[in-house]
């Protein structure tokens, strides 16, 4: 459960002291950086956070090259065996990876955050911590940090005990809140119960397929790439979003994915965990996980692009209009009234249970619009990893830097050796959606009958 991206720069590469110095220079802007987690006993409490007394840069930051020739095909390779590597539970729970012998004077950092410390968003917003706005770094900032004392065993105890008897007084405070804002209650509760209902209905097995199954350790990875204005000029032309744009040339990579292993796709055979930021204006810099999801059809049994576009438009502004993500949100945050043991207990039954309601996941994050730079260097390429678990081999994750788009797919080693397949199958479909807003395309579109 670790996300992760690779950021490229423009050479020549600093060298790896230099690196770590610019990044320990940075590190009192991310104190979750040098926080690891400690375990209750008997698993009575939350596990919480807790300073590293053992903290190592070093340990943290790895430096790596790629073989000759150093390409595209090369640095795929090493996401994958990275990606496929679990971090160190007794450390904190991040890694970079300094990565030389990339072709065309290039160097790379990789970025391996488990998810329980950041988000997609917060992920991202990283990087404008780390990196500068301009070719001029910037000045280390004052750090004063000294690791407190771990707390004992009977610390984190007392800790749980307490945490479990103030949970009347947590509801207390909720429904006390409740009671001065009736309306808003009122809302909230009809909101919350419209989406999860949506929520349950969107529940039942996909269709039988390829596509899901039990997935292995290792992982395989690749990329493309697709220009911000093709997509906004589709967006223009046809209506609906970016993400909409970008999930239908996602849905035309499935169909011919499908296709090419001799299966006929259907309405139901991949459905989607969208993820959704729930975060307020303003909160991407807090650096934890604020996402909640919805769940959404794929149509790859529409066999025109257009039409597969204008069917995930209504789709998505469906599932926005139901309130699916608000009772998602909601359900984490009941947790906090729940005693731990009985909320954990819960959590592992429901990842124990087979995934057969979700084939995929497919996540936008949108990036910086703006140049970054590394020690003086430009950044020209972000690239993003989602993980992928239980039964789920396939995983989409799509991020937007300066103009343009990359779209990282990771697959399952032993299931998807066929993963530029649907690589190439998104971006026909995008090459597709373009070529549809041509005058005479867009013509010919506008006359053509519709199904009902």
């Amino acid at each position: 459960m670790a996300i992760a991206s690779i950021a490229v720069f423009e050479g020549p590469p600093p060298t790896y002291d230099e690196f770590l110095t610019a990044l320990e220079g940075r590190l009192a802007l991310v104190p979750r950086y040098r926080h690891k987690l400690r375990t209750v006993p008997w698993r009575i409490g939350a596990p919480v956070w807790v300073d590293d007394p053992a903290f190592d840069l070093r340990y943290h930051v790895r430096r790596t090259a790629v073989p000759a020739p150093g390409g595209g095909a090369e640095l795929r390779q090493l996401m994958a065996r990275i990606m496929a590597q679990r971090l160190d539970r007794d450390r904190p729970l991040w890694e970079y990876w300094f990565v030389e012998g990339l072709s065309e004077d290039r160097w790379a950092l990789i970025s391996k955050v488990h998810h329980c410390m950041v988000d997609g968003v917060s992920g991202t917003d990283l990087y404008r911590v780390l990196f500068d706005l301009t070719p001029e770094p910037s000045p280390p900032v004052a750090d004063e940090w000294e690791p407190a004392a771990e707390p004992s065993s009977a610390r984190l105890l007392a800790g749980a005990a307490l945490d479990t008897a103030l949970i009347p007084v947590r509801e207390a405070r909720a429904l006390g809140s409740a009671v001065r804002h009736p309306r808003r209650l009122v809302g909230q509760t009809i909101g919350t119960a419209r989406g999860a209902r949506r929520l349950a209905t969107a529940l039942p097995p996909a269709s039988p397929s390829s596509l899901s199954g039990p997935v292995g350790q290792q992982r395989r990875f690749t990329w493309l790439r697709a220009d911000l204005d093709d997509v906004k000029r589709v967006k223009r032309e046809f209506g609906g979003t970016v993400n909409d744009v970008i999930l239908a040339a996602i849905t035309s990579g499935f169909r011919a994915l499908l296709l090419a292993r001799g299966e006929v796709p259907d309405p139901t055979m991949v459905p989607s965990l969208v993820p959704v930021s729930v975060r307020a204006p303003g909160e991407e810099g807090i650096y934890e996980n604020r996402v909640s999801a919805l769940i959404a059809h794929l149509p790859v049994d529409v066999v025109d692009p257009v039409e597969r576009l204008a069917a995930i438009h209504a789709q998505l502004d469906d599932l926005k209009q139901s309130n699916e993500a608000d009772a998602g949100e909601t359900l984490v945050a009941l947790a906090r009234f729940v005693p731990y043991p009985i909320s954990s207990f819960a959590t592992r039954l429901m990842m124990g249970v087979p995934q057969r309601e979700i084939v995929t996941v497919t996540t936008n994050v949108p990036g910086p619009r703006e140049p970054l730079y590394g020690l003086g260097r430009r950044l020209i390429q972000m690239i993003p990893y989602v993980p992928i678990a239980t039964t789920v081999r396939t995983g989409v994750a799509i991020i937007s830097y300066c103009q343009e788009i990359t779209i990282g797919i990771t697959g399952d080693y032993d299931t998807t050796g066929d993963l530029e397949v649907l690589a190439r199958g998104i971006e026909t479909g995008i090459a597709e959606l373009v070529a549809a807003t041509s005058p005479g395309a867009v013509a010919a579109v506008s006359a053509a009958p519709r199904a009902g």
